[in-house]
């Protein structure tokens, strides 16, 4: 998979508009528009309005999310089966390279419950503590998914997704942000 990412609304509908993408992921908490004004938009475009939209959010207002038209929903403290289950959609083994899922994640409680979930599922799992960790990890064996964390001491997720993305091997790597991080004050202040 190739992985666009945008900080606002706006941006995320502009990408939309612009690439077609076969999933889009989506914060509530977004600087301008927002995440449930986005998500009607995406879902009145007639172009946009079959693509699937995963709801990635520290709010937990599942029946809005799916009344406006999400595929899913994950927010943080994160709940093991939906986990197992989003890996299972979203991570394909395509090669005996890429059987591995890498949890990016400073918690080290939440980070070893992840890794033990993932590799119940049958998965192979790596950790990673911060983004410098990570990307010596994806530079070790490549991953068929990463599970991020954003706020992380040293190297944090954004700067973690720059440089994945820059690497031209690593940038169809699928990642799934998993944080309890407020999206829209990040942003502001960054």
């Amino acid at each position: 998979m190739r992985v666009l990412s945008a900080t606002t609304g706006e941006q995320g509908l502009s990408l939309a508009r612009e690439h077609h993408p076969d999933l889009i992921t989506l914060d509530v908490l977004l600087g301008g528009v927002d995440g449930w004004d986005v998500l009607v938009e995406l879902k009145a475009d007639p172009q946009l309005a079959p693509v699937p939209v995963l709801m990635l959010t520290i709010m937990d207002d599942r029946s809005t999310g799916f009344a406006l038209g999400a595929a899913d929903y994950l927010t943080k403290p994160v709940d093991r089966r939906r986990l197992v289950q989003l890996v299972g959609r979203y991570a394909v083994r395509s090669t005996d390279t890429d059987r591995s899922i890498l949890v990016i994640e400073d918690d080290a409680s939440t980070r070893e419950m992840m890794m033990r979930t993932v590799e119940q599922a049958g998965w192979d799992v790596i950790g990673a503590s911060h983004g410098h960790e990570g990307l010596a990890q994806v530079a070790a064996q490549r991953p068929a998914l990463i599970l991020l964390d954003l706020m992380m001491p040293e190297m944090d997720g954004f700067t973690f997704l720059e440089q994945l993305r820059a690497n031209r091997s690593w940038a169809d790597i699928p990642v799934v942000v998993v944080t309890a991080m407020d999206l829209s004050s990040a942003i502001a202040s960054g």
